[in-house]
């Protein structure tokens, strides 16, 4: 279907007659630069196929006289004021309802005031017509219906594109991509009938008597006034509430009452969270903070769990310096894993407190979501640190080490890495000492690798051992004129004792 351009004149044109002016002042559309006009289009392209646009709203009832409908300005008696709602007696054993919003900032008349109010309508259900205050809203006729104009009326009926509504006995078609500033499917449409709606015009063929309104362009009118108070009244740190509106990867958008802000998947727990469909939901109402405010780009920062208990808090007396867990391994790093105590709180095991042994990556030793043992080493509150260990959980190989290996001692190990300085050799798991280069040979050594290879069992003399600072020295140059080591304490020839001098000659005169 083609684009429908229906032409707005203001005043005529030179040497145009006078029925050639009435006629283009009788059709009119918004601007094509409006911003529902594209959708507004596309929507109908697709709904209608080869249907004109008006031929949807054929099947309401013909429009009738003003006067018919009773869209004129009456008089009517205050018979009962209710919190939202007044019931005025308008004659003829006919009542109206005024909802009390109408007023504004006037005062709410008492009972026996006579008030003027216009007719929008009738509620069948209700019984009741359906009024407004006089000059809410202008009484909706062929002769000062403008594009742009704010009117009100009452849903009828729906069709595949959209609903029928009654303005003032005006049949009017709404598109279904016009009812809502959210998307509407056309098997709901059928819930808006009976109910009474503020839109705005957006083209009508005086001619032919049939009329186009948008209720969702009145919604951002409103939207864009509550918009403007929220941002001169919002403050940071301020709590409000909201309803969520969009799910993104990065978090959710939720409208805090004229402006949605955005809820960061960072700021929506104090756990790491990896999807936001598995903290919020589509029209879940939250209570949140207020994080920034961006007054110039109208962009809002929310968060979730500023408003919760930070678990942090706790943590000194929940899980003390030196005490025993089991916690969750969230993920790895080459320099460690995380692990979870608690949803907010993770700790970290470093590499070298994984194991007693030498490992090259986290993997050796745990894999994500496995449950370990751990041992709290360290704990840093302020800047909400908690160092772990694994190989901390057993007993401790190098209590007692220098009794073990004393100093000149010979023994074995094995050459687990060769460095450019020397070769670390482990005597049990978890202890390793160093043989020093210039340790590795009584002859000059260019590389160590010349004298030992990881992976090779050596004999080593004892240099020295520090248990405080985890530290063993070697050497394979100390034991090179040595006797062989069998395991046992070498037998050492006991010294000559020295003959005792006499004091006194022996008897029968001999001397020694």
């Amino acid at each position: 279907m083609g684009r429908i351009s229906i032409t707005i004149s203001i005043g005529r044109e030179f040497g145009e007659s006078d029925f050639e002016a009435t006629n283009k002042r009788n059709d009119h559309t918004m601007n094509a630069n409006s911003d529902f006009d594209a959708d507004l289009q596309s929507e109908l392209d697709a709904a209608l196929g080869d249907m004109d646009l008006f031929d949807l709203v054929d099947s309401a009832e013909p429009a009738r006289r003003p006067s018919d409908e009773g869209n004129d300005v009456r008089r009517g008696t205050v018979v009962a004021v209710q919190r939202d709602e007044i019931l005025v007696e308008m004659g003829q054993k006919s009542t109206g309802m005024l909802p009390v919003r109408q007023l504004g900032d006037q005062p709410i008349p008492e009972i026996g005031d006579v008030i003027e109010v216009a007719v929008l309508g009738f509620n069948k259900d209700e019984g009741l017509l359906i009024l407004a205050r006089k000059d809410a809203v202008m009484a909706a006729s062929w002769e000062t219906l403008q594009v742009g104009q704010s009117v009100e009326g009452v849903v009828t009926g729906h069709n595949k594109g959209g609903i029928e509504i009654k303005i003032n006995g005006i049949p009017a078609f709404m598109p279904i991509s016009q009812i809502d500033i959210k998307r509407i499917e056309s098997e709901d449409l059928g819930a808006f009938v009976n109910q009474k709606m503020r839109c705005q015009v957006m083209e009508y063929r005086r001619s032919e008597k049939k009329l186009v309104v948008s209720r969702r362009a009145s919604l951002k009118v409103e939207e864009e006034k509550a918009r403007e108070v929220l941002f001169e009244t919002l403050t940071e740190g301020q709590r409000v509430s909201g309803k969520v509106r969009t799910i993104m990867p990065y978090g959710a958008f939720v409208d805090i009452g004229g402006a949605d802000g955005l809820l960061h998947v960072r700021d929506m727990g104090h756990g790491r969270v990896e999807d936001p469909n598995e903290v919020v939901k589509v029209d879940q109402e939250l209570d949140l903070m207020v994080l920034r405010i961006d007054r110039e780009e109208k962009k809002i920062a929310l968060g979730l769990k500023q408003i919760m208990a930070d678990p942090w808090d706790d943590a000194a007396n929940k899980w003390p310096v030196n005490s025993l867990i089991s916690a969750r391994v969230v993920r790895l790093m080459d320099f460690g894993a995380f692990v979870e105590l608690a949803e907010g709180v993770e700790g970290l095991v470093p590499i070298s407190e994984m194991s007693l042994r030498r490992i090259g990556h986290p993997r050796e030793v745990v894999s994500e979501n496995d449950v370990v043992e751990l041992r709290i080493l360290s704990m840093d509150l302020d800047r909400k640190r908690i160092a772990l260990s694994i190989k901390g959980v057993g007993e401790d190989p190098w209590v007692g080490a220098s009794v073990r290996w004393p100093t000149d001692s010979i023994t074995e190990g094995t050459v687990t890495r060769a460095t450019e300085f020397g070769a670390f050799v482990e005597l049990t798991e978890g202890v390793e000492g160093l043989i020093h280069i210039s340790e590795l040979s009584a002859d000059r050594v260019q590389s160590v690798g010349e004298v030992v290879r990881a992976g090779e069992t050596v004999k080593v003399k004892v240099l020295s051992v520090d248990e405080e600072d985890r530290r063993i020295s070697l050497s394979i140059k100390a034991i090179t004129d040595s006797p062989d080591y069998t395991g046992e304490p070498t037998e050492s020839a006991e010294p000559e004792k020295p003959k005792r001098k006499r004091k006194k000659p022996l008897k029968g005169g001999l001397d020694w």
